[in-house]
């Protein structure tokens, strides 16, 4: 059964990993990898990753990702999510630190946090606006 508009977009709110999907060109199949992202019921998306990175570039060039969360308990459930990129830009500590904190328990988000700082190089966030919504919790089996 699809979700309403208010369950897909609470769903999205969760703190899920994603899939996202973007063009990867050249006959070759969509690059689809496994991503932290931020999101407020009825607002954009966001995603972090490295400045220059494959998935950095492709984006820029495609103009457009997908992203598709899911979850198996207490009933099978997912959102896919396309839209546009309408914006980019360098990201900071405090979006690492939102990030963390979102998906990590209390205790580790500094330590990550600081490694990420030492580790990652330049980064930039990508925030997405959902234009496209596929939906639908299957229940439990």
């Amino acid at each position: 059964m699809a979700l309403t508009r208010e369950e897909r977009e609470q769903f999205l709110a969760e703190p899920h990993v994603a899939a996202l999907s973007v063009d990867a060109g050249d006959g070759r199949a969509p690059l689809t990898v496994p991503v932290w992202y931020q999101y407020a019921p009825g607002g954009d998306i966001w995603i972090h990753t490295g400045k220059g990175s494959r998935k950095h570039q492709l984006i820029e060039k495609a103009g457009r990702l997908t992203l598709m969360i899911d979850r198996v308990q207490p009933s099978v459930r997912y959102v896919s999510v396309e839209g546009p990129v309408v914006s980019t830009g360098p990201a900071g500590r405090e979006h690492v630190l939102e990030l963390a904190t979102r998906y990590m328990p209390p205790e580790k988000v500094e330590g990550y946090v600081a490694y990420a700082e030492a580790n990652h190089g330049e980064s930039v966030i990508i925030t997405v606006r959902p234009e496209r919504w596929v939906s639908s919790d299957l229940g439990s089996f």
